[in-house]
């Protein structure tokens, strides 16, 4: 029973984050070329009511996404947030009033029977719930180092392709670890009760984590199209994701000949995404890479 709620939690946080994306990219959009990148992005976007409207989804999506992980692994609760891709086209399509073409329904079914297939075969379980500080200190440093790698690289390229896929990416890594700093802060509240969660380091972490992830999104966003951005968003957070909860948390996936279906069900959601980016929601045709 738990899965059940933990999957259902995660979906519901896919849907609210896909919202989320349609109001932020609404807002993003409109930001001068000058302004990003700093304050002035964050002032420009403060005053959009569009974006305003996509942070509000989106912390009720985390909110769901924190009883998701109090209720499911990591390993578990973050691939189902791969949704978020097709959710975010359909929610886009319905905004512009526009109708999702064949490419795009079939790119959606896709990802969801390669998710499918994929949970089923790995069947993600809880590991250890007890992280040791040196296990916090390496994952903390090397998701920093990574994240400011790929902005580095992001700052010295022009607006485009590139520069909007190097900050998606770095909003990726953040958010895997906002998931991973999330699921520690949960438990906490989860076992010891409100005056422990507000005391744990961890529960300021992922809100900062969080934050910044946020930031380097609305980046992604002004830099270049969604082709460009989406794909290492939705499929960096879920590989990072999983990554960290075998790492940290010691979640278990099955192995052996368990491999097979699991790579195929992989296949399945990058071609999926990769065909999803192509859509064009504003003229309900696909889009040219």
């Amino acid at each position: 029973m738990a899965a059940v709620l933990s999957a259902l939690f995660a979906l519901l946080a896919a849907v609210g984050n896909a919202t989320g994306t349609v109001l932020q990219r609404v807002g993003a959009r409109s930001v001068p070329p000058g302004d990003a990148f700093s304050i002035r992005l964050v002032r420009h976007l403060l005053h959009h009511p569009a974006w305003l409207a996509g942070i509000a989804v989106v912390v009720g999506a985390a909110a769901c996404q924190a009883l998701a992980l109090a209720f499911g692994p990591l390993s578990l609760v973050q691939p189902i947030l791969v949704t978020e891709l097709p959710f975010t086209l359909l929610i886009a399509c319905a905004f512009s009033r526009r109708r999702l073409p064949a490419a795009g329904w079939t790119a959606s079914v896709m990802v969801a029977g390669g998710l499918a297939l994929t949970l089923a075969a790995a069947a993600p379980s809880g590991g250890n719930s007890v992280v040791s500080a040196g296990t916090w200190v390496l994952t903390l440093l090397t998701t920093a180092l990574v994240i400011s790698l790929c902005v580095l690289a992001a700052l010295r390229q022009p607006r485009g392709k590139a520069r909007a896929a190097l900050f998606s990416s770095a909003s990726a890594i953040g958010y895997a670890l906002t998931a991973t700093l999330m699921k520690s802060a949960t438990e906490t509240f989860e076992q010891r009760g409100a005056g422990a969660f507000f005391a744990a380091w961890q529960t300021y972490a992922f809100v900062a984590a969080g934050a910044c992830s946020l930031f380097l999104l609305a980046n992604a966003m002004e830099s270049g199209p969604l082709v460009a951005s989406q794909p290492a968003l939705t499929l960096g957070e879920g590989l990072v994701s999983v990554t960290l909860g075998i790492l940290v948390y010691e979640d278990r996936v099955r192995t052996g000949w368990w491999l097979i279906p699991e790579g195929v069900g992989a296949v399945l959601i990058t071609w999926g995404v990769l065909t999803l980016v192509r859509v064009d929601t504003e003229s309900g045709e696909s889009s040219a890479p």
